[in-house]
């Protein structure tokens, strides 16, 4: 399958630069799979298309401010370090700027993210003002690694500091800064460790929620971690030729009891975004003992069967599943969704779930009617 045959053409403008508010004021486009008619409503609405006993699962991975900014110790030149994945307690895998310059070995230390400016082609240090603000703590780090992304090892745990040196990881394709650092995150946002918002989940308030629970609609997490492969576009020209990043997940077991109460009682699972599926049909995969941590997995040689309802068990590990159409989902029922980049792995995954061409004639209408793209934009609903 052709990676161009997922592609389409957006309108710059189109593209959200910042949360609307309240964040459940969104737009949401209504795709039903066997239907095809779309309807338009807005996110607050959506307690109108769920019925009683259907269960929401999210994915409650919150972000880290892990956008570092910080010079190399031989030439003070400026550097940028997006942490991506945590290797061990002093130890991350990320992707860096300049990237050419930063050879193993090369020395960093970083000092608080509002010393440096980011310009168009460089990063630049700004003075410190005599009222202390800039005065953090500086942390050295060496670049060890030069395979792919880089491994940066800090000469302490980051983690406990990133408040004070890092600032939130917005896309690249964001160009006004985050005015709150809450809202790249979800309201239910509880275990760091992302490299960027799961952001389907960002159009819920506490009060939708409070309402789709009065309605009778569950509501349960998993987790997964998001990496590298939101930062990277599918370069092969062939969709089945990409292989995924490894990411870690967990399905805990208060959400493995929800999905069998639900199940027993008849009622949907809907993923509230594309990394909860990925996380729900990891987990079916590997009851099948389908290698999902290995990836490129073939769709064609796995069984058709369904987990044993009623029985699922909690289970975490590593995944490198890549959905594309072919694949037959497993839990995932109905789909929430914001609207995707082209020639991504998020729209293969959409399209599987409802149909390529149903999907980029959604996205169509959507441009026509000037829904707002990407992490910031709009949602859907594919039931």
């Amino acid at each position: 399958m052709r990676v161009a045959d997922f592609d389409y053409h957006l309108p710059e403008e189109l593209i959200a630069q910042t949360p609307i508010e309240p964040r459940d004021a969104s737009r949401l486009l209504i795709l039903p799979r066997e239907s095809g008619e779309i309807e338009h409503r807005h996110f607050r609405e959506i307690g109108a298309y769920l019925r009683p006993g259907d269960l929401l699962v999210a994915n409650e991975s919150k972000v880290l401010p892990a956008r570092l900014y910080g010079q190399k110790l031989d030439s003070g030149g400026g550097v940028e370090v997006l942490l991506l994945r945590k290797l061990d307690e002093v130890s991350w895998e990320a992707l860096v700027r300049p990237g050419r310059s930063l050879r193993p070995g090369v020395q960093l230390i970083f000092s608080g993210a509002r010393e440096w400016q980011r310009g168009p082609d460089k990063v630049r240090r700004v003075r410190p003002t005599p009222d202390g603000i800039h005065a953090f703590a500086e942390v050295a780090a060496r670049v060890s690694d030069d395979t792919g992304a880089r491994i940066i090892r800090f000469d302490r745990p980051i983690e406990p500091l990133l408040d004070d040196l890092g600032v939130m990881p917005l896309p690249p394709y964001i160009h006004t800064p985050l005015a709150q650092r809450d809202r790249y995150q979800t309201v239910y946002a509880h275990t760091p460790g992302s490299a960027a918002a799961p952001t389907a989940g960002l159009h819920f308030t506490p009060r939708l929620l409070d309402e789709l629970r009065g309605q009778g609609i569950g509501f349960a997490t998993v987790t997964l971690h998001v990496g590298l492969d939101t930062f990277r576009p599918v370069s092969e020209e062939r969709l089945e030729s990409h292989k995924m990043h490894a990411e870690w997940y967990e399905l805990p077991p208060a959400t493995a009891e929800a999905i069998n109460a639900t199940h027993a009682a008849g009622g949907r699972i809907v993923a509230v975004g594309t990394t909860s599926v990925r996380v729900l049909e990891s987990y079916a995969l590997a009851q099948q003992g389908v290698p999902v941590a290995e990836g490129g997995v073939d769709f064609a040689a796995i069984p058709i069967s369904q987990p044993t309802i009623y029985n699922l068990q909690p289970h975490s590990g590593w995944t490198r599943l890549f959905i594309y159409p072919g694949y037959q989902f497993r839990l995932t029922e109905a789909l929430i969704t914001n609207f995707h980049l082209p020639r991504s792995t998020l729209l293969a995954l959409v399209s599987a779930f409802a149909g390529r061409e149903r999907t980029l004639d959604a996205y169509d209408q959507a441009m026509r009617q000037s829904y707002r793209f990407y992490s910031f934009g709009d949602a859907m609903l594919i039931i």
